[in-house]
């Protein structure tokens, strides 16, 4: 089944997605205010899809069931993530992916995002898309299963570019992890854009302003 969502269109007849993947606890609805911060006059109409992750008990928050796209198992960022989670979460972002290709937006005119968790399932996605996106969006995040990397790329994904935002100060995902993560994707063959902003584990307007640089390139194609 399809995972809920929450849609925000900003024009008739959509001619653009961005699918947003919300964090660890939150849901659909967390950053569809983002919307109007970020959206400028000059954008083709998009259609934003906002879903909901699945509700599943957390190890490492004493177990306590909350919306997560993946366990986290360990303090260990190279195998906090739960495989079996991940893969799970990675087939239901395709699934949203396919059905925007049946509403008339096929890959190369999609935009995956991501924030923390979102963002790590996000570069999953990203890894191993045969068909590219139109490109990839991690805030605060960082890649899982670095050392099998290599091993899951898709050749045609190294066409997908790739817009990274950390804060300097996160207490949740250390600026570190992220940093390896963008120089690991880097050293494979992706196109990374990172920036680097002075705050914790959130989302700040200059880096909305950015964030709205990149996305203008990519519209402009």
């Amino acid at each position: 089944m399809l995972l809920e969502t929450v849609e925000h269109e900003t024009g008739a007849e959509p001619q653009w997605a961005v699918l947003w993947l919300h964090g660890l606890g939150a849901d659909g609805n967390d950053f569809a205010p983002i919307v109007p911060e970020l959206v400028r006059p000059d954008w083709p109409s998009l259609r934003f899809v906002f879903p909901h992750a699945p509700v599943r008990p957390v190890t490492i928050n004493n177990g306590v069931p909350m919306r997560a796209w993946y366990d986290i198992v360990a303090l260990d960022f190279a195998h906090r993530a739960d495989t079996a989670g991940v893969t799970a979460s990675v087939q239901q972002v395709e699934a949203l992916i396919q059905r925007e290709g049946e509403r008339g937006i096929p890959p190369e005119r999609i935009l995956l995002a991501g924030f923390s968790q979102g963002g790590a399932i996000t570069l999953s996605v990203g890894l191993e898309r045969e068909a590219p996106l139109a490109g990839l969006i991690a805030l605060s995040s960082y890649l899982p299963a670095p050392d099998t990397a290599a091993q899951r790329l898709s050749p045609a994904a190294l066409r997908q570019p790739v817009f990274m935002a950390h804060g300097t100060a996160d207490p949740v995902i250390p600026l570190q992890y992220a940093q390896a993560s963008a120089q690991l994707l880097t050293q494979l063959g992706f196109g990374v854009a990172w920036h680097g902003y002075g705050m914790a584990h959130q989302v700040c307007m200059e880096e909305i302003r950015d964030l709205g640089d990149w996305m203008s390139q990519r519209f402009a194609g």
